[in-house]
């Protein structure tokens, strides 16, 4: 996977947008203004791309320990809820896939009726 195909996939999903609203190296995909996926941009070019994403709790812990070269507490963020993906080769790209998909279903289903609502007009 590189920063391009990651930044095709998170935007092919219905109401994402993508955002840098920390710094010009951080880029943030929201599905309905909710953060889902962000990453360095600069941990791509130095060749260990790292992807923070939301997961459930439990499941955070279990793929931190099945997976503990690849899959650490989020750098800078709730290390309950996030997890940093390190795409190191250890994962494969299907896997890391799977855990995008999971991030967005997270918040997607935390939404408010009336969000939801209106992301499922997107689709």
């Amino acid at each position: 996977m590189n920063i391009e195909s990651y930044r095709e996939y998170c935007l092919q999903k219905p109401g994402t947008t993508e955002h840098f609203p920390f710094n010009e190296d951080t880029l943030v995909f929201k599905v309905m203004g909710k953060m889902y996926a962000l990453s360095s941009l600069m941990s791509w070019e130095n060749g260990e791309p790292r992807i923070n994403l939301k997961c459930d709790p439990e499941e955070a812990i279990f793929l931190r320990e099945k997976y503990p070269e690849s899959v650490l507490p989020g750098y800078h963020m709730n290390k309950q809820l996030w997890n940093t993906v390190v795409l190191n080769g250890e994962l494969t790209p299907i896997q890391v896939l799977q855990f995008i998909d999971d991030s967005y279903t997270l918040i997607v289903n935390s939404l408010t009726k009336k969000l939801k609502e209106e992301l499922k007009r997107l689709d």
